[in-house]
């Protein structure tokens, strides 16, 4: 087999693409809340011109006085460098070689805390760095805020996802502007047993106030920066108590797009696990953006600053654990069967597509409009669930579960965290978002879904079903290669390096070049608004042998939408009687 080593200079290669407003979706899975005991978080990158691959940072050990060398996460600038570690871990896009992986998604927040002058660390270089010195979560969260607070902070406010093979955290940040250097920020465990999630709008309000951050207590559940109250009501962000101080209200205040463009993402995966949330009429009309402002919140609890009373809880306990399937399949909402369908109204067009082509809002007659913004989205660049689990060594209990393009079409191959290269396929530098490549795993599904978006109600079902039948697959396969490659560690932990590496870079490769195929049936297939016979993904001819097939079925646009074109047309359209 030929593989393609990717060796990338931890100081000079960028995670790929750049970022956008109002993108990004973190779905978080506890230990407790998962139907096979792993850690899971999930990530979306969502960006018009964010190219999704694969970056691998090997491990390394590093002299007294090296330098790392900090470049901007989204426009390659150099913004300076650090004192480099020691030793750094290896690192396979958003997860280490210790199962540690993490997200983000961006809230902006004030805009007077948006930039800081000469600070050297912006989110994404500050989320690489961090997966490269850290064993755990509790240390990365450690790492990134002690970085920030010596070395600045370069970017608007994040959420951040954070996790372990035992834990999994929430961690909102955000700089100090022109005030000072470094970031005010707070940290959360999500309970055992609970799922929380994050979409671009600040998600922790209260929290237990710590008078000192004690890393080495394993029961602490709360950490943040010493001046995250104090900072704000020095510089007039906030002038009430601190029992009732909310980073999510002081730092990224509420407003309609907040809860409709961001949060109802996070309420949509919700309601599909807990029953409570499903059933309760206040939290649905917070996605839709209507407020309320009660003198008390739903625990009880008064409500001195008048914030919006009715905001979706942090975490919530799902009805039943919460499979690996079903975690994937959240990542693919287009909010179905809620109020805010994408394929019940108009903009959906003949086909059922729940997708709306941007800008986010658009003027029409003097007044302001939107398009809803669901999990799955046409711009996402690349997608993971990372998936931590404990009873099984590091190297081979990671799994970086790894998409690109839109979630609902991708389909998520297993890359292990101990790999030592990455399949040719998902590699940097095979393809960019101005570049074509035959081989790319991003123009590969990119074709796919494109064609697909033209005949969704006839044409996604077809995907959704071998999507099923790999994914399925490769979650099969994974069992039998943890077995394998477990007792290769007892063994020779190298010699389990390279096994989980073949399995690893052959299937990302198969996958790809099985779904080229799967396009080029799918196009033939649906040509021209026809839709030719077939039977397991294979076209039938009209039984001559001649390759000419079957009379096509030709389904058009349907009845109801026959009626929405007759409209209007003031008998233009009508067939004459005899």
């Amino acid at each position: 087999m030929n593989f393609r080593i990717l060796a990338i200079s931890l100081s000079g290669v960028l995670f790929a693409g750049s970022f956008s407003a109002l993108a990004c979706t973190n779905l978080i899975i506890t230990k407790g809340a998962s139907a096979d005991q792993s850690v899971m978080i999930t990530y979306a990158a969502d960006s018009h011109t964010r190219y999704g691959a694969i970056a691998a940072f090997p491990a390394a050990d590093h002299k007294p006085g090296d330098k790392c060398e900090v470049y901007h996460y989204e426009n390659g600038r150099l913004m300076g460098s650090i004192p480099e570690a020691a030793h750094t871990y290896s690192v396979i896009q958003f997860m280490n070689e210790h199962q540690v992986a993490i997200g983000e998604t961006t809230f902006g927040g004030l805009d007077s805390l948006g930039s800081q002058p000469g600070a050297v660390l912006d989110y994404g270089s500050l989320m690489r760095i961090g997966l490269q010195r850290s064993k755990t979560a509790r240390e990365m969260i450690k790492v990134m805020t002690d970085l920030v607070a010596r070395c600045g902070y370069a970017t608007s406010g994040e959420s951040f996802s954070i996790s372990d093979a035992n834990e999994a955290w929430i961690m909102e940040m955000i700089g100090k502007g022109r005030y000072e250097k470094g970031a005010v920020w707070v940290a959360r465990l999500i309970p055992d047993g609970y799922v929380s999630g994050h979409a671009n709008q600040a998600r922790i309000t209260t929290f237990p106030f710590q008078k000192r951050n004690n890393w080495n207590d394993p029961k602490q559940t709360v950490y943040h920066s010493p001046d995250v109250i104090s900072f704000a009501r020095k510089h007039g962000f906030y002038h009430g108590s601190d029992e009732a101080f909310s980073f999510s209200d002081v730092y990224n205040p509420l407003n309609f797009g907040g809860a409709r463009f961001c949060d109802a993402r996070v309420w949509s995966f919700f309601r599909k696990i807990s029953k409570e949330i499903r059933d309760n009429q206040a939290y649905t009309n917070y996605a839709m953006g209507r407020f309320t402002r009660d003198e008390r919140f739903p625990d009880q609890r008064l409500n001195p600053n008048g914030f919006v009373s009715n905001r979706l809880p942090l975490w919530v306990k799902p009805d039943s654990p919460v499979s690996l399937q079903q975690v994937m399949d959240g990542m693919r909402d287009h909010y179905e069967d809620t109020p805010l369908d994408m394929r019940n109204d108009l903009g959906a067009g003949p086909f059922g597509l729940p997708y709306r082509w941007r800008p986010l809002e658009y003027e029409v007659d003097s007044v302001m409009y939107f398009n809803e913004r669901a999990i799955a989205t046409q711009q996402t660049g690349y997608c993971f669930v990372a998936q931590s689990r404990n009873w099984l060594p590091d190297p081979v209990g990671g799994i970086f579960w790894f998409g690109v393009d839109d979630t609902d079409g991708c389909v998520y191959a297993p890359m292990y965290c101990g790999i030592k290269e990455i399949p040719e396929s998902y590699a940097p530098g095979n393809g960019s978002m101005i570049s074509w490549s035959e081989t790319s795993a991003f123009w590969t599904f990119n074709q796919v879904n494109n064609w697909a978006y033209a005949r969704y109600n006839l044409i996604h079902p077809e995907i959704k079903e071998y999507q099923d039948q790999l994914e399925n697959r490769f979650i099969s396969e994974v069992q039998v290669v943890d077995k394998q490659a477990e007792e290769l560690f007892k063994q020779n932990p190298g010699s389990a390096a390279d096994y989980l590496t073949a399995y690893s870079v052959s299937t990302g490769n198969q996958l790809v070049s099985d779904w080229k195929n799967f396009y080029h049936y799918l196009f033939m297939k649906y040509m021209d608004g026809n839709v030719k016979h077939s039977e397991e993904r294979k076209l039938l001819d009209n039984g001559n042998g001649k390759d000419i097939p079957k009379s096509p079925a030709q389904p058009g646009y349907g009845k109801e939408w026959e009626r929405t074109m007759i409209q209007g047309t003031g008998g233009r359209l009508k067939v004459p009687e005899d």
